[in-house]
């Protein structure tokens, strides 16, 4: 019959007569549920204030949320470092053009 056994470390495994068959970790660390925007958002210092405090908190406790976070600053920094193109003029022309001809169709169905 296998039996429930926590330790002071706020872990727990459960055993079988043969031996220890399963390790549950239950560390009672807080689930961070951050999507990639949030990040994006705390990057880019945009995140609201609570938010922010929430993310700078679970950046020390959860690891895989900060290697999330490396990778995202490392990308940062190496997308300040591309030169940058404008578009040809004829292409910003086209895409007006499509863009005010999706306009005048929806005035003309409401």
């Amino acid at each position: 019959m296998p039996r429930l056994y926590n330790n002071p470390l706020q872990w727990a495994f459960i055993t079988s007569d043969n031996g220890y068959f399963i390790i549950l970790t239950s560390l009672n660390l807080p689930m961070h549920n951050f999507t990639m925007e949030d990040l994006l958002q705390f990057l880019y210092k945009e995140a609201s204030p609570e938010r922010t405090a929430a993310i700078t908190n679970a950046l020390q406790s959860d690891w895989s949320l900060r290697e999330k976070m490396n990778i995202m600053t490392a990308a940062h920094s190496e997308l300040n470092t591309i030169k940058m193109l404008s578009p040809r003029k004829q292409t910003l022309e086209n895409i007006f053009n499509y863009a005010g001809k999706s306009v005048a169709e929806f005035s003309e169905n409401a």
